[in-house]
This record gives C-alpha cells, structure tokens and sequence, in this order.
C-alpha cells in the first residue's frame, strides 16, 4: 500500500511505502539467474535470523531439498524441541525469504564438530638424544650406531 502525498509548490506526486519488504524478497523477486543466489542459499542465510542466537548457536542450516531446509543439530533433545517448534520457524521463515521457498524443515543429528585450538604451552620440537650425554666423540659414535642396528 503506498501512500500518496502532494507537493505544495507544483502540485507533484510524492509516492511513499509505508512499510518496508524484507530484502531477501525483493533479491528473490528480481529473477536473477541460479549462479548468483539460489533458493538454498538465501534459506540457509536466513535461519539465524528466524530462530535468533540461542538457537543459531546449537544448530546449523545445510542445505535445501526441494522445498525441504535441512538443519543440523546437536543431539535428540534439540531435534524433539526444534520438531516443536517447526510452524513458527517456517513462519519466521516465510517473513524473511518469502513465501513458497521453504515449506518444511528436517532436523538431523550431527554431533558438534571440535573446533581448532590453540596449544596452551609449546611443544619442544625434536626430543633431546640420550647420546648426546656421552662425552666422548668415538664412543658416541658406537653407541648411536649399535643402537640403530638394535632398532632395524
């Protein structure tokens, strides 16, 4: 609905939207080709968004199987609570993408992936060789080339 104004001076239209459309339905709206955004994409971008952090932070949208959102989850008891929760995330859903985009979600069980930490002391790089104790060059010698025949 748009709403209509006039200008004192020369009698213009000022058209002005009374309400603002959701970015992803104008983009999904434009008909652009498949290479720049498709219908996964744009519902996988826009799960955080519909479930909000808490949620976001124990799940993860994958992908799309035809009309299907395919969320990851943490364990049984996200996915029985998230089954419960399906028609207003769809309704979150369809306020962010549209309508007809999504029109089912299917909660899968995927234990959470250990992110890359790093080492709280550092890690000496080679061990220090036992041989290196012995003084003496020539018994050094035997003693590293006894120990290799030992070792083969």
């Amino acid at each position: 609905m748009l709403v209509e104004t006039w200008c004192a001076r020369g009698h213009d239209k000022i058209v002005q939207p009374n309400h603002m459309e959701p970015a992803s339905k104008l983009i999904r709206e434009l008909r652009l080709s498949g290479d720049v955004l498709s219908a996964g994409e744009l519902a996988c971008a826009a799960w955080p968004q519909a479930v909000g952090k808490r949620i976001a932070a124990h799940t993860r949208a994958s992908r799309m199987v035809r009309t299907r959102l395919i969320v990851e989850v943490e364990d049984y008891i996200w996915q029985r609570q998230l089954f419960a929760l399906t028609p207003h995330i769809l309704g979150n859903l369809e306020k962010s993408v549209g309508g007809g985009l999504v029109e089912d979600l299917e909660f899968r069980i995927v234990p959470r992936r250990r992110e890359p930490q790093r080492a709280a002391q550092a890690v000496p790089a080679l061990v220090p060789d036992e041989a290196d104790g012995i003084a003496d060059p020539v018994l050094r010698g035997i003693y590293k080339a006894s120990r290799r025949k030992a070792q083969a």
